[in-house]
């Protein structure tokens, strides 16, 4: 989706799932700084709790894999990563909605951190599985392979300068991550953004188009509506048997339902009763 027009500046609408992923996230930030002040000791371990460590992860510490995304250490960490959250956001949530919107970033999040600590245990790019890392940047990595696979022409103003399309935009935060990745700085944070990546395009690539849970929930209902259909058409079957050995016919349809003999008995050829 090509944009001719003028970029200007103003900012996008602060709403729905975007709003809220901000909004708790800044309450995150706020929390656990008023914490750091009141007790350091306890804000130390209450962190070192909830930012992913792997070895910390396979102990049984899964809640990591999730919460390590609401931990941001420092001003300007939080300033971008919220700013950034908030564009990309508000670009895809009005077009697919919420729920898609959340279900895209935490899968990116989730699925970014167990991949993450899987290859950290093979110490390839001198990954280490002791090294805990915190930071929403996997989900909104997530995000941003999704604004280039649907709105890849769309124009934007990268670091509000240079106009630039979505596509090329991800490709260069993509090649700093991988760049990070290569020289071996800050290699967890840059693989945990290249699998948020990875998984934002596999959402995008498979999910249904109303999202995860609408699909689980379509095909659970589909399972469950095909049950009770069977134990109709059984049930029917049982009753038909039944009745012959009372001397009486009883029909019904392939779909379980009683069929009024009247009905078998009109001339299919005579279409006068369906007046």
């Amino acid at each position: 989706m090509a944009r001719s027009s003028p970029i200007t500046l103003s900012l996008p609408a602060f709403a729905g799932t975007t709003r809220k992923l901000i909004l708790a996230n800044v309450a995150v930030f706020f929390g656990l700084g008023l914490l750091n002040w009141l007790a350091p000791h306890l804000a130390e371990i209450l962190i070192s709790h909830l930012m992913l460590e792997p070895l910390a992860v396979v102990r049984g510490e899964i809640w990591q894999l999730f919460t390590y995304s609401f931990v941001e250490q420092g001003i300007l960490a939080i300033l971008f990563g919220m700013l950034t959250l908030w564009f990309t956001g508000s670009l895809l949530e009005p077009s697919f909605g919420g729920r898609w919107l959340g279900e895209l970033y935490f899968t990116s999040v989730i699925g970014s951190a167990l991949i993450a600590s899987a290859i950290s245990f093979t110490h390839i790019f001198g990954l280490r599985p002791e090294v805990a890392v915190a930071g929403c940047w996997s989900g909104i990595f997530g995000l941003l392979v999704a604004i280039a696979m649907i709105f890849g022409d769309q124009e934007f103003l990268l670091w509000f300068l240079v106009r630039i399309k979505a596509k090329y935009m991800v490709a260069i935060y993509i090649l700093i991550a991988i760049a990070l990745l290569l020289k071996q700085v800050d290699v967890f944070n840059a693989m945990l953004q290249l699998s948020g990546a990875l998984c934002g395009f596999l959402y995008v690539k498979f999910a249904p188009r109303r999202g995860l849970v609408f699909g689980f929930s379509e095909r659970y209902f589909g399972i469950r509506n095909g049950y009770y259909r069977w134990k109709r058409r059984r049930a029917a079957r049982k009753f038909e048997v039944y009745m012959r050995k009372q001397n009486r016919e009883v029909h019904f349809d392939k779909d379980g339902r009683y069929v009024d003999p009247d009905e078998l008995r009109k001339n299919p050829n005579d279409k006068r009763w369906m007046n």
